[in-house]
């Protein structure tokens, strides 16, 4: 009798620990990625932003509000969203004021809120913040707006530029679904993530319902022309071109449904709801912005403008519905990417895979060197994550042959879809999709080594 009531007793003293909510403490002002460590915050995960934006162009000032619903991961006294050259009107948490600040970060600014009541672990709670600024205002850090000649803008927010157009968690680990109110001024279309939703006045609404990172926004008002068709499947097609050109890039944007269908040939069936090409002259390079990818103008004076198409469009199934955990897990992002736009311009009648191929073998011990290998870059943006990732893909092929391959990658986008996956998590992938002995060092090497393993033809 006695040994059971110690055994209640320490059951009911062990019941009462269990009852005691954990201490609130602040989150943490970044999330230790190994390129940006300060990128994110923690102690809480967003499920939903929705964000309202008002912008003017040519004066190129703007004003707005980001709602975002998100549960606690541990009890907050205080956390931090990444913002970079915004002036903050206010600040509310589960519809209270709440006190804030704004302090200087490594790669932008730091927005520390404190809610009246502090937040309960795994519970969810709400917060908004309003803001306003100026498009060609001076930022801390590196600034996601381009202008073009219309006077209006378009977002190229990757890797940490989010950040500049509002306030939010900007670290591609914290996907979330999204709202998208933006106001265009009459002469002026606006354009953002998922499906137009509706259109009342000036104000146009987008619902991106699949996760989306935050580098991946597609937030515009430019002098553009909507173009719609259909891809495969009944896809709903979105397009937005200059206005007056639309002779000029509409027969571009209709290629689209074609690549689709060629990439879902090889991996699987697109990922999104909707898909479409923004043209805007005001930017210089080619992005993959969730369901909407970015090109300048200046891709298409070239011959081969459809191999960047391509490039971008893999990037809907490798980085936007499959993101990477951290970002030096890029190469999966771009890897595939590189890998299958050659592909697509070895069918179409450009360079072979295997000559491609051996030039990338040739340079990427010495970038490997300087760099680091393609699953252990020092920086993003490198030939290591691009070529090199494509050469890791070519190498893999070779060693499992051309079903096992194309297994691998059409199961990982189908694993991993609409989450987040690291470089390990394709090594362990790869070794239980095909069941080969040695495949998950062979892959070690390739990704990790300090020089390219053995190649045959190389």
């Amino acid at each position: 009798m006695k040994k059971h009531l110690l055994l209640l007793a320490a059951a009911a003293l062990l019941s009462t620990a269990a009852a005691v909510p954990a201490t609130p403490s602040p989150g943490s002002a970044g999330l230790g990625d190994p390129l940006f460590p300060t990128l994110g915050n923690g102690g809480y995960d967003v499920r939903h932003y929705d964000v309202s934006f008002d912008f003017t162009p040519v004066t190129y000032d703007f004003s707005g509000a980001v709602a975002f619903t998100a549960k606690a991961t541990q009890a907050l006294s205080s956390f931090n969203l990444d913002t970079d050259g915004h002036t903050i009107d206010a600040v509310t948490v589960n519809g209270e004021p709440a006190v804030w600040s704004l302090s200087l970060g490594q790669s932008g600014q730091e927005l520390t809120v404190t809610p009246a009541a502090p937040l309960r672990e795994h519970v969810p709670f709400t917060a908004e913040v309003r803001f306003r600024g100026n498009g060609k205002a001076p930022r801390a850090g590196l600034t996601g707006w381009n202008f073009g000649p219309d006077g209006g803008f378009a977002a190229a927010a990757q890797s940490s530029r989010a950040d500049t157009f509002f306030p939010v968690n900007d670290h591609p680990s914290d996907k979330a679904t999204w709202t998208f109110r933006v106001t265009a001024p009459e002469g002026y279309v606006a354009t953002a993530n998922g499906e137009l939703a509706g259109r009342r006045g000036n104000v146009w609404r987008f619902e991106a319902r699949e996760p989306m990172a935050s580098e991946l926004i597609a937030l515009a008002v430019v002098k553009g022309t909507y173009l719609y068709g259909k891809g495969p499947h009944g896809l709903p097609l979105r397009h937005v071109v200059p206005q007056g050109q639309e002779d000029r890039y509409g027969p571009v944007a209709a290629e689209t449904g074609d690549q689709i269908a060629w990439a879902e040939a090889k991996f699987g069936r697109f990922p999104f709801s909707t898909y479409g090409v923004h043209i805007y002259p005001g930017y210089r390079n080619a992005l993959e912005n969730q369901t909407l990818s970015l090109f300048g103008t200046g891709w298409f004076d070239q011959p081969t403008y459809s191999n960047t198409m391509v490039h971008e469009l893999v990037h809907q199934w490798f980085g936007d519905s499959v993101t990477p955990a951290t970002w030096q897990d890029a190469w999966l992002n771009e890897g595939p990417a590189v890998y299958y736009a050659a592909l697509w311009a070895e069918e179409h009648g450009g360079q072979s895979m295997p000559e491609r191929m051996r030039t990338v073998y040739g340079k990427l011990d010495a970038v490997r060197a300087k760099d680091g290998p393609p699953g252990r870059p020092r920086a993003l943006g490198g030939y290591n994550i691009y070529d090199g990732g494509a050469l890791v893909l070519y190498a893999l092929r070779t060693e499992v042959g051309d079903a096992a391959f194309d297994r691998i990658m059409r199961r990982w986008v189908q694993r991993y879809k609409d989450g987040n996956a690291s470089t390990e998590d394709f090594i362990a992938h790869a070794a239980a999709t095909t069941h080969r002995p040695g495949l998950d060092g062979f892959l070690r090497d390739w990704l990790y080594g300090a020089q390219n393993p053995p190649l045959e033809g190389m």
